[in-house]
C-alpha cells in the first residue's frame, strides 16, 4: 500500500530537519568550532570536551520540559502550536550563527544550544504526530521511512555544500562558505516543514479544558505517582535510556573524534557522507524486516552492531579504520532510532501520545547528557578519545538487558 498523503509529509519532515543533523550537530558546527577553538588555543582534546558538554547542556534544559510540554500538548489544538514554536526557535538560531564573530567560541556555542534547543524541541512533537498519521500495522514501515528519507535528503544539503568546498567555484573565504551552509540548512528546514504544517494534524487528544496547564501539570503528577501502572512502558524507557544514549554520543561526537585521530576535514566529510546514503537503504531494511517478524529482534540486531562498534573504536589508528566504522554505524543507526519510536508508539495509550513521548524524549535525551559528558570526561583524563568510545560500551550492554524484559504489545488495555 502506498503511503497517505499525511505519512508523505510526516515523512517530509524527516526529509527537512535532517539537514541540521548533519549540517550542524555532525558536519560543519563541529569542524569549524574546532578551528575557533584551536585559534583561541584550545588543544583538540579540550575543545572535544567542551563539545561535549556544549550537547548535554542543550538537551538537559529541553529535557526538563518535555514531560510538561507533552502532557499539554494532548489537549487539542496545542500539538501544531508547540511543534511550530520549537521549529521556528530552530531555524532562526541556526541562521542566526551566521553572525558570531569567528573568535567568539563560547558565543559560538551558545547559540548552538539555542538552535539545538529548537530541533529537539520540535522533534518531541513531530515523534508523537506519528500516531495521528499512521496505524499500528504500519507504523513501523513508517516510521523507518522517516528516518531513510531523512538521511537521503540531508545529503543534499551536505552535497552542495561540499562541492562548493572542494572546487572552489564561489570565490569566497572559508568562514562566508560555512555561514552559507548555516543558511542554506536554515532554508532546507524551512522550505520542506510545509507539508508537516498544511496537511498533519492531531487526531488523537483530550478535549480542551478552561485550565490546560494547571490540569497537565496534575495529569503528570497523577501518571508518575502511578507508574507501577505502566510497567511495561517504564522498562522500556529504561533500557531506551541506556542504548540510545551510546547511539547518540557516537553520532554527536563522531567528528571532534575524527579530527582527534588526524583524519583531514575533508576526509570527514566525504565520510560523513557516505554514512548517510549507506543509511538510507539499511533503515528502510530495517523496517521491512520488522514488518515481517517483529522490531524487537532487530532492535536487539542494532545493539549488538554497535557493540562491535565501541570495541573496534579501541584499535583504530588510520582513515580506513574510520571508514569501516562510520560504516558500521550506518548500518544501524536509523533502523535502532526508527523502530525505537515505532515499538514506543504501539505500547503507549494514543490519546495521551504526547505526555508519554515527552517521557520518550525526556529518556533519550536525559541520556545524550550522560553520554557526552561520559565521553568528554574520559577523554580528558586518559588523553585518548579512543578510550572516551570505549566507555560507552556499558550503555548498550544494560539497555540490551533491560529490553529483554519489554513486552512488544500494549499490556495495560489503554
Amino acid at each position: 500500500m502506498a503511503y497517505t498523503k499525511e505519512e508523505k509529509s510526516w515523512i517530509f519532515q524527516d526529509w527537512a530537519n535532517s539537514a541540521y543533523s548533519i549540517m550542524i550537530t555532525t558536519a560543519i558546527l563541529p569542524i569549524y568550532f574546532k578551528g575557533v577553538a584551536a585559534n583561541a588555543g584550545i588543544a583538540d582534546t579540550t575543545s572535544t570536551a567542551y563539545w561535549g558538554y556544549a550537547n548535554s547542556i542543550g538537551t538537559l534544559l529541553i529535557s526538563l520540559l518535555a514531560p510538561i510540554l507533552g502532557t499539554i500538548a494532548d489537549y487539542q489544538f496545542f500539538k501544531k502550536r508547540f511543534f511550530s514554536i520549537f521549529t521556528a526557535i530552530g531555524i532562526a538560531f541556526t541562521f542566526l550563527l551566521i553572525f558570531i564573530p569567528t573568535d567568539a567560541w563560547l558565543l559560538l556555542l551558545g547559540f548552538y544550544v539555542l538552535s539545538l534547543i529548537g530541533f529537539s524541541g520540535a522533534n518531541i512533537f513531530y515523534d508523537a504526530f506519528l500516531i495521528d498519521v499512521t496505524t499500528n500495522d504500519r507504523m513501523d514501515k513508517v516510521s523507518s521511512a522517516g528516518y531513510a528519507y531523512g538521511y537521503l535528503g540531508s545529503c543534499i544539503p551536505f552535497i552542495i555544500f561540499i562541492i562548493f568546498q572542494a572546487t572552489g567555484i564561489l570565490p569566497i573565504s572559508d568562514v562566508a562558505l560555512v555561514n552559507i551552509g548555516f543558511v542554506m540548512t536554515a532554508l532546507w528546514w524551512l522550505f520542506f516543514t510545509i507539508p508537516m504544517w498544511k496537511n498533519v494534524h492531531q487526531i488523537h487528544y483530550i478535549p480542551a479544558v478552561k485550565k490546560p496547564v494547571r490540569t497537565s501539570f496534575k495529569r503528570l503528577f497523577h501518571t508518575v505517582s502511578h507508574i507501577s501502572e505502566h510497567k511495561n512502558i517504564v522498562i522500556f524507557l529504561i533500557a531506551y535510556f541506556f542504548y540510545i544514549d551510546g547511539v547518540d554520543t557516537i553520532f554527536r561526537m563522531a567528528t571532534s573524534y575524527g579530527i582527534d585521530l588526524g583524519i583531514s576535514q575533508t576526509t570527514l566529510i566525504l565520510i560523513l557522507l557516505m554514512t548517510q546514503l549507506v543509511a538510507f537503504p539499511f533503515t528502510l531494511l530495517y523496517g521491512y524486516l520488522a514488518k515481517r517478524s517483529s522490531a524487537k529482534p532487530l532492535i536487539f540486531t542494532a545493539i549488538f552492531v554497535y557493540i562491535i562498534i565501541c570495541i573496534y573504536a579501541v584499535f583504530m589508528k588510520t582513515a580506513l579504520d574510520f571508514w569501516i566504522l562510520a560504516m558500521l554505524v550506518g548500518t544501524s543507526q536509523g533502523g535502532i532510532q526508527a523502530l525505537s519510536r515505532s515499538f514506543f508508539g504501539k505500547i503507549i495509550p494514543k490519546k495521551r501520545s504526547n505526555e508519554f513521548y515527552g517521557f520518550y524524549n525526556i529518556f533519550g535525551k536525559f541520556s545524550a547528557i550522560m553520554g557526552p559528558a561520559l565521553m568528554g570526561v574520559i577523554t580528558q583524563i586518559t588523553g585518548k578519545t579512543q578510550y572516551g568510545v570505549a566507555s560507552l560500551i556499558v550503555l548498550f550492554l544494560v539497555g540490551g538487558i533491560l529490553f529483554l524484559f519489554v513486552k512488544e504489545k500494549n499490556l495495560e488495555n489503554l
